[in-house]
């Protein structure tokens, strides 16, 4: 019998997380050294290099803040520092509030150019974040239904195999979550193209569909705005080297993450992801760092990453499990990557099998086991912009 409980942290706002990660957040990229060594010396602590936060526009900065207050609300995290430079547009405080408007779990604020430098300010930052660390232990796994789980889906390196055994491996996984009563979500939307009238066919709603096949051209006019095709830059190299030809290919096998349950909602880059939603659609561009950051910020547990021919790419608030079909890459790459589900292709188990055996995977995950990512330290992220740097 399928086991349908994991062990999570149950937050005060109902939410459930998997990791209980005390977020040292930088709000622009002069604050991203500060953060990263306080994070260093405070066990349970997390962090990130923001490249973002300053010299932006009102539009890039609404986005940059936006993804900010998403990390910090994940269920994944249970207290936040904040550390800003000072004179940056993403000001430390502003990010505070907007971080106390969407949860109520503990924040500190600190702002280098007030506290005295940046010396004075790791010291004080490991002050603070080693009471934070001390108030998020006291917090006890306890059973919680998988129905409260928010999976996010993605891909990249992708290959022949991708399409043929991976994907459509995590789309079994979908379609077992959202009968679960789960949320899982598909995003990568310029991995759509080709594919969006599938997808839009599977929409819930009239409106469902329109947002699909809006965002997929709005996507392919952005592009043509830089006199670009989106094709022109997808499959990337190492698409083609293994063995796709066209990004209709490519997207058909991309798609295949989502099962085959009907999608119940669309959602903007990093907009806060209902529970218990089955499957839904958020817009995020296909590279790997800046489509987890945004699905992560809107409220995903974890992520299954497939891969065809290997990366290491982690995310420093949500674990990332990796899984592969090509038995070379699993080879070349094993590191990096946690599960081989080439028999997929090559048998000799069946999917059904395959699919229970990734069930119990990820809900060892979700009880604390770490992925590759994790165990190695790999917390790439890379937020989106709309426009250059001011």
């Amino acid at each position: 019998m399928r086991r349908d409980v994991f062990r999570g942290y149950r937050r005060e706002d109902g939410s459930v997380g998997v990791r209980n990660h005390v977020l040292v957040l930088p709000t622009s990229v002069c604050a991203s050294d500060v953060a990263e060594k306080v994070a260093r010396l405070v066990p349970g602590c997390v962090t990130f290099h923001n490249q973002s936060g300053c010299s932006q526009l009102a539009c890039d900065q609404a986005l940059t803040t936006g993804v900010l207050v998403g990390y910090a609300a994940n269920p994944n995290v249970a207290g936040v520092l904040v550390i800003g430079l000072g004179c940056e547009g993403c000001q430390a405080s502003l990010v505070a509030d907007a971080i106390r408007e969407r949860t109520s779990k503990p924040i500190k604020c600190l702002v280098i150019q007030e506290v005295g430098g940046t010396i004075a300010t790791v010291d004080e930052g490991v002050r603070l974040a080693r009471r934070l660390a001390a108030r998020a232990a006291k917090a006890k796994r306890v059973e919680c239904p998988v129905s409260e789980l928010v999976l996010g889906t993605n891909c990249g390196g992708s290959d022949a195999t991708s399409g043929l055994g991976s994907n459509p491996l995590l789309g079994r996984l979908s379609d077992m979550l959202v009968d679960a009563g789960a949320t899982t979500v598909l995003c990568e939307t310029t991995e759509f193209v080709g594919g969006e009238q599938v997808l839009a066919r599977r929409a819930a709603t009239p409106e469902v569909a329109t947002r699909i096949l809006e965002a997929v051209r709005g996507w392919e006019n952005y592009a043509h705005r830089f006199g670009e095709e989106i094709r022109d830059g997808n499959p990337s190299p190492g698409n083609v080297a293994g063995g796709i030809t066209t990004l209709e290919e490519k997207s058909l096998g991309c798609i295949h993450k989502g099962g085959h349950a009907p999608i119940n909602a669309f959602y903007e880059y990093a907009e806060p992801i209902g529970r218990h939603e089955g499957l839904v659609v958020m817009d995020t561009p296909g590279n790997d760092p800046t489509s987890m950051a945004g699905i992560i910020a809107g409220g995903c547990q974890l992520v299954v990453f497939t891969t065809g021919r290997g990366t290491p790419t982690g995310n420093p608030i949500a674990p990332v499990y990796r899984m592969t079909a090509n038995p070379d890459t699993y080879r070349c790459m094993r590191d990096n990557t946690d599960y081989d589900c080439s028999e997929t292709i090559f048998g000799p188990r069946s999917m059904d099998a395959l699919a229970s055996e990734l069930w119990e995977n990820v809900l060892d995950v979700c009880d604390g086991r770490e992925t590759r990512a994790e165990s190695m330290g790999f917390v790439e992220t890379a937020l989106p912009h709309l426009c250059n740097f001011m």
